[in-house]
């Protein structure tokens, strides 16, 4: 079982004004190495988002442009299972590489918060913001800190993978398949439902 997982930061309300990754590899269920860059967004930062991060202007200023980092974020990310928790970061990575006419990075995507909903009953239809579920779970991290976000995101995978007894591959299948908090995941692999997976 390996994966990578990966969060970002952003300066504004603008998904491509990314100011800082983190990037979680795991390995066998185990952290092997995580590490993060701050990035020059060459944008401005709201209030809201630096209240959020605490990522300014001066933070960055003599950071590498995400251009710059393409090819590492190339290096760690193609043809590997990408893990996110919700689709922004996914979102981020498409924008940041539109914006600056770069090619998308071909990977498999996860997003954990689906698993989270298809994991823990609890979690199913609200409350599976990654700081809720890692409290959950006893993961403890500095949260909103891109390197911290992604090894928790992984962590928590990790977690489901465990309790479920679903290995990775099949958890890229079972996020398609419709909630049904009432069922254990391992029990509802074997049903068949029509409809939204949400």
């Amino acid at each position: 079982m390996k994966f990578i997982a990966i969060d970002f930061e952003t300066a504004n309300a603008d998904m491509a004004s990314i100011c800082q990754v983190g990037i979680a590899k795991f390995t066998d269920g185990q952290l092997v190495e995580s590490w993060s860059s701050p990035i020059d967004p060459e944008d401005f930062f709201d209030g809201i988002n630096m209240a959020i991060h605490g990522i300014d202007a001066e933070a960055v200023k003599e950071s590498p442009k995400f251009s710059a980092l393409y090819e590492l974020l190339m290096d760690h990310l193609k043809g590997n299972i990408v893990v996110s928790h919700t689709p922004f970061d996914r979102t981020a990575l498409f924008r940041v590489c539109e914006k600056y006419k770069l090619p998308e990075i071909e990977c498999t995507w996860l997003d954990s918060t689906r698993v989270v909903r298809r994991t823990w009953p609890q979690f199913s239809m609200r409350g599976y913001g990654l700081g809720n579920v890692a409290k959950e779970l006893g993961i403890e991290f500095s949260h909103h800190n891109a390197q911290e976000d992604a090894r928790a995101a992984g962590k928590i995978l990790v977690h489901a993978i465990r309790k479920t007894g679903l290995t990775l591959q099949e958890w890229l299948d079972h996020v398609k398949r419709p909630i049904n908090p009432g069922i254990s995941p391992s029990a509802s692999s074997s049903i068949n439902i029509d409809g939204n997976p949400e």
